[in-house]
């Protein structure tokens, strides 16, 4: 069975910073794009950043310049270095990976249970 756990939310003053992680763990052959999601209260979840097993790296337009996504493929990991947060940041932060559990199984969503971001003004 594959997992995906979130962790590094929490409450930060806005202009801080935060490092979300999200390890993948169980059978996996390989992952594709990795990514991460958030939704705030009442609105649509969206996406926030995603980077394929290459390294391309791909922002949403209200995080560009001040979120990087990284991956470590040997851990199964992805990073997101959040910096200059603002209140408008404040979400629920969910990872998302596009997993192959093994060599002729096709790709599968997976997504963890998410992880609490708020920013104070």
């Amino acid at each position: 069975q594959v997992q995906l756990v979130e962790s590094g939310g929490g409450l930060v003053q806005a202009g801080g910073s935060l490092r979300l992680s999200c390890e993948a763990s169980g059978s996996i052959f390989s992952i594709n794009v990795m990514g991460w999601y958030r939704q705030a209260p009442g609105k649509q979840r969206e996406l926030v950043a995603s980077i394929t097993s290459r390294g391309s790296t791909n922002y949403a337009d209200p995080v560009k310049g001040r979120f990087t996504i990284s991956r470590n493929n040997a851990k199964n990991t992805v990073y997101l270095q959040m910096n200059s947060l603002k209140p408008e940041d404040t979400a629920v932060y969910y990872c998302n990976a596009d997993i192959i559990v093994n060599i002729d199984s096709v790709p599968y969503d997976y997504w963890g249970q998410g992880t609490q971001v708020s920013v104070s003004s």
